[in-house]
Formats: C-alpha cells, sequence, structure tokens
C-alpha cells in the first residue's frame, strides 16, 4: 500500500460533473482529489477482499445473536419497531443488501473494522463510476478493486421489478452538500439500467392516504417500493414513523428495517464478545475503557461526536449533535500516514459479496471535510 502522487487532468472537474459528480469541492478544496492515488499489490486486495467477506459473516451472526437474546432495546430502538424487524429478518424481503465497511488498513497488519454503514452511505458514485473512469485515463493498463456499478446493476434487476410494479420511488432529505441527492441520482441511474422505472421524490413530500393507509406520492400513486437514503432512526422517529411500519406490508422499503440493527455502532460490542480477538475486529466495549481508545455515539454520522483518547488524554475531538443515545468505547488504530493526509478504506458489499473499495483521506478523525483519493492495483 503506497500513496503516490499523481497529476490532476485537465479539466477534471467538467468530466466528474459529466459523470454525475456535480459536487466535488468546495472553497477551492477538492472533495474529489486526483492529485493523488493509493497503489496496492494483488496481495493486499486480496486481504481486504478476504476480510470484507469476513466482516459479513461476522455480522449475520452478530445480528442474529441481537434477535435471539431480545437486545434491541439496548440499541434504543423504539418498541413498536421490534417485531417488524424480527419479521424484516426473517423473512428477507427484497433487497440491495449493501454497505459500506470503514476500515484501518496499513499493508502490515489486517484490515481492522472500525464501522459498518450499510444503511445510508454515500461515497457510492466516486467509489464506482469516478475513480473506474480516472484510473481507465491515467492507469488504462492498471486493475482496480471495482467492481461495484455492475453488481448494484445486477442486483437490481434480481429483485425486479419490486412488488410486480414497474415503479421504484427513490427519496432523499435534501442538504448534506448535496451529497445524497448525488447518491440517490446515482443508484436510480443503476435501477434504470436494470429496467425498471423510476421517480425520485423528497422525504418531505412523501404523503399517507389515510383511507388506504398507503403511502403514495405527489400524484397520489401508491408507492409500491421505496428505495431511502434517509436513516431507519430518524425515519421510525418522525411523525410518521409509525405509519412506515404499518406501511412494511404494503411498500418494500429498500433497504428492510432489520438494517436498523447493524448500523447501530452497539453492534460492535457484540461483535467482540461473540469473536474475541479475531484479527479483523477491534475491541469494543459498552462500559469505559482503559488505555488509548475512540469514543463514539452509537448512531453518529460523518464523524460527529468523536473523541480520541491517548496516555488518559483527549487527542482529537469533533463536534456535532449526537451522544443522547449512548456511546460506545472502542480501541484505538492509528491511522498510517500524517496530518490531513490518513486514509480510511470503505470497502463495498453488495448482496452481501465484496463489491470494491474507495478512499477517504482526513486527519485523525474522518469527517465530512474528507477527500476521496481513488486507488490501483499494480
Amino acid at each position: 500500500m503506497e500513496r503516490i502522487a499523481c497529476t490532476p487532468r485537465p479539466h477534471w472537474q467538467a468530466r466528474v460533473e459529466h459523470l454525475g459528480l456535480v459536487w466535488h469541492g468546495a472553497d477551492a478544496q477538492p472533495y474529489w482529489d486526483e492529485s493523488a492515488c493509493y497503489r496496492f499489490s494483488p496481495d493486499e486486495i486480496a486481504e481486504i477482499e478476504q476480510a470484507t467477506a469476513e466482516l459479513y459473516r461476522l455480522f449475520l451472526a452478530a445480528g442474529q445473536h441481537v434477535l435471539d437474546q431480545n437486545l434491541l432495546g439496548s440499541f434504543g430502538i423504539p418498541d413498536f419497531c421490534h417485531q417488524a424487524i424480527r419479521e424484516a429478518w426473517d423473512g428477507e424481503p427484497a433487497a440491495l443488501n449493501y454497505g459500506r465497511f470503514d476500515l484501518g488498513y496499513d499493508g502490515a497488519g489486517p484490515p481492522k473494522l472500525f464501522e459498518f454503514n450499510c444503511d445510508t452511505p454515500t461515497s457510492l458514485l466516486e467509489a464506482s463510476v469516478i475513480q473506474w473512469d480516472w484510473k481507465e485515463a491515467l492507469f488504462p493498463a492498471a486493475d482496480q478493486f471495482n467492481s461495484l456499478h455492475e453488481r448494484l446493476v445486477d442486483r437490481w434487476r434480481a429483485i425486479a421489478p419490486p412488488r410486480g410494479t414497474s415503479m421504484l420511488h427513490l427519496t432523499y432529505v435534501d442538504g448534506n452538500m448535496g451529497e445524497d441527492a448525488v447518491t440517490v441520482a446515482y443508484m436510480a441511474d443503476t435501477a434504470r439500467e436494470a429496467g425498471i422505472d423510476t421517480q425520485l421524490i423528497q422525504t418531505q413530500q412523501l404523503g399517507w392516504d389515510h383511507a388506504r393507509r398507503r403511502f403514495v406520492d405527489l400524484d397520489n400513486r401508491p408507492i409500491d417500493a421505496l428505495f431511502h437514503l434517509y436513516p431507519w432512526e430518524w425515519i421510525v422517529h418522525e411523525p410518521f414513523g409509525r405509519e412506515v411500519v404499518e406501511s412494511l406490508s404494503s411498500t418494500l422499503w429498500i433497504e428492510p428495517i432489520w438494517k436498523m440493527i447493524w448500523s447501530n455502532k452497539a453492534i460492535l460490542p457484540i461483535l467482540w464478545d461473540l469473536f474475541p480477538g479475531h484479527p479483523n475486529l477491534l475491541e469494543a466495549s459498552r462500559v469505559a475503557m482503559t488505555g488509548d481508545h475512540v469514543v463514539k455515539p452509537l448512531l453518529s454520522r460523518e464523524g460527529a461526536n468523536i473523541r480520541l483518547v491517548q496516555d488518559g488524554e483527549t487527542v482529537a475531538q469533533s463536534g456535532g449533535d449526537y451522544g443522547e443515545e449512548g456511546f460506545i468505547y472502542q480501541r484505538l488504530y492509528t491511522l498510517p500516514g500524517a496530518g490531513d493526509r490518513r486514509p480510511v478504506l470503505g470497502s463495498w458489499v453488495v448482496d452481501g459479496d465484496p463489491a470494491g473499495m474507495g478512499i477517504r483521506e482526513d486527519g485523525p478523525i474522518t469527517g465530512n471535510a474528507a477527500r476521496f483519493v481513488p486507488h490501483i492495483i499494480a
């Protein structure tokens, strides 16, 4: 694993915009950063891919353990969701079953799991289409750990037409610098490539038909299948949260409500309890740790409200609005690199299988100011 300097393509901004990445930086600071790339050996990629498959296996076991031991309440999940989660876990409704494992890796030791972003993961377009296009332009003879686009299209094709209809609605909340809108637009592209008609709708535009007991769009059409880039933990706490649970019998929500288990950091101590000392896990606990560690809220996003503790002192901390739901404590993993060039690997799965990788660089805490840096396989 080696970071190498690269020369950005002339007019790269126009190229990535043409491919759909309409937001690629702010204040002269690029988010998509092709001034460098990471070069991996085939053996290193094989190790990352193997770790990704192994972590997915561990999450399956941990999810079943949570349900068998009736632990949903300890995740802060409202009681009225519990039965729906159990039914979705056992019933396995159609889903992309995709997500991004965030990993620490330096090429010397095994990849280590930080968390699993599997409910509303972003950086998808740049990990699939954008960095592949960059590679083809600059390193056509090299390879890349990247089959994301093809696997997403294949998965949409496998679960289409959702619930006997060709219409798929996709919803998000406008904001977050356009990142959510870009991700949903790309997901709609992959669904259309699979032969599915799509309709984008903002979450606040969803309507509830009291007579039919169904969600409808702005044209009063029933919503039979809905891809949502809006977290389940927010959905169920909305005024229409109970209606969402009621709608699960008539609307296919993609991804399913059982993702509330895996996307909650309360799963991390359970993984460690079930698989102590596993080479791809970091020690994690619901009670305070001694030694160097990281404090994380159960439901934080974009690196919010994270605190790094070394030698008993807080050495880095991020702000945010999370924490009321509780915290977990995770053994500190020191990222390679220095300054704001510390890489976190995002290893993707689609339908549970390894599908590609994206890399974000930031300081000791990877936040919403992180940059996306492409990679190649030597």
